[in-house]
């Protein structure tokens, strides 16, 4: 029955993961996650009446994808996708923060913001333009230009190992280790486009099914298991 229940539960979790994904499957630069599970405790329980032990079904973590998601054309400005394998970096309240959402925007001050007024980070600090001075260009390597002037210059920066990076809502990531990035020079910028997000909605919906085919059939043996202990139990009444 333990068993049963352990599993039930990592499933539910593995519900919670798919109903994310699929939640997202439109937002910009967002990664497929899937729930990892192991089925042996480093310290195995026992049973009562015997040496055999029980391996319960563990939630092992989340693994998530970053395979690039397509570049779609949007005509946006400031809407910039990375082709390749760097992250912008946001500069919020609680410390530098990383994505691959390029839905960028300007604040009233002209400064190149995320969708919650947090700032780009660019080669020298904030990214600020003047909109009096008219259309804002974006190269490939990032530079920023108006009126045939350099404003500045969109940072990309790599990590040597993408395991690092942890989930901190709105679509960012926290560096969870002392590695400081690098700039990503192979990395190209493009204007006008964002990636979408690399979640299959397809297969997601058919693994949703599986999942929930399977919390039914554990129910069903918890169920079957349930009512033999009480066919016993009945049985035994009867002889006494």
């Amino acid at each position: 029955m333990y068993i049963g229940l352990s599993r039930q539960m990592t499933l539910r979790r593995e519900m919670d993961v798919i109903a994310n994904n699929i939640a997202n499957a439109d937002t910009a630069g967002f990664k497929v996650e899937n729930l990892m599970v192991r089925t042996e405790p480093k310290s195995p329980a026992r049973s009562i009446d015997g040496p055999k032990p029980i391996k319960f079904v563990l939630d092992d973590g989340v693994a998530r994808n970053f395979t690039q998601g397509a570049l779609r054309q949007t005509g946006g400005a400031f809407d910039l996708a990375i082709d390749g394998k760097g992250f912008f970096k946001i500069d919020t309240a609680q410390g530098e923060r990383f994505t691959r959402d390029g839905r960028f925007t300007l604040s009233p001050d002209g400064r190149l913001t995320n969708q919650a007024g947090d700032s780009v980070s660019g080669d020298a600090g904030e990214i600020v333009v003047d909109p009096a001075k008219g259309p804002v260009s974006i190269a490939s390597d990032g530079t920023v230009s108006q009126a045939g002037e350099r404003v500045g210059k969109v940072g990309v920066f790599l990590f040597s190992g993408r395991a690092v990076l942890a989930k901190n809502g709105d679509n960012l990531f926290k560096n969870t280790s002392n590695e400081a990035p690098v700039a990503d020079t192979a990395s190209r910028v493009r204007q006008g486009m964002l990636e979408s997000s690399n979640v299959n909605p397809i297969l997601q919906i058919t693994r949703m099914i599986e999942v929930s085919r399977a919390y039914e059939g554990v129910v069903k043996s918890m169920e079957s298991n349930s009512d033999l202990s009480r066919r016993a139990v009945e049985r035994l009444g009867k002889l006494a």
